[in-house]
């Protein structure tokens, strides 16, 4: 079993930038950042598979970056230029293989989420 625990939300205006990390009790190969906001599908913002090349959501690629931290167990989602339309609630997850393009409770571990709020 692997806990996550994200951080970093908060609100911001249009333009404005956060930093979401995700804190993990253990070591996967596949960790991901997915959001959900009220009356939308679930969707999958980014995902990273250990070292390799991050897959993004054509809605925030350009704008956000994924990292992870292998020694520290974190995982960072970077926003920048954020909008109204980014408005969720963020949610780290992670498993031992992946999967792209399907919501977070797929994964087999999943954090408890952190709020973003975009005004505009």
């Amino acid at each position: 079993q692997v806990e996550l625990v994200e951080s970093g939300g908060g609100s911001v205006q249009t333009g404005g930038s956060l930093k979401l990390s995700c804190a993990a009790s253990g070591d996967t190969l596949c960790k991901g950042w997915f959001r959900q906001a009220p009356g939308k599908d679930p969707e999958a913002v980014a995902v990273i598979r250990g070292s390799g090349a991050p897959v993004y959501a054509d809605s925030v690629k350009g704008r956000f970056t994924i990292s992870r931290d292998n020694a520290k167990n974190t995982l960072y989602l970077e926003m920048n230029s954020l909008n109204p339309d980014d408005t969720a609630k963020y949610y780290c997850a992670a498993d031992h293989w992946c999967r792209y393009g399907v919501p977070a409770y797929e994964y087999s571990f999943r954090g408890q989420g952190t709020l973003v709020t975009v005004s505009s």
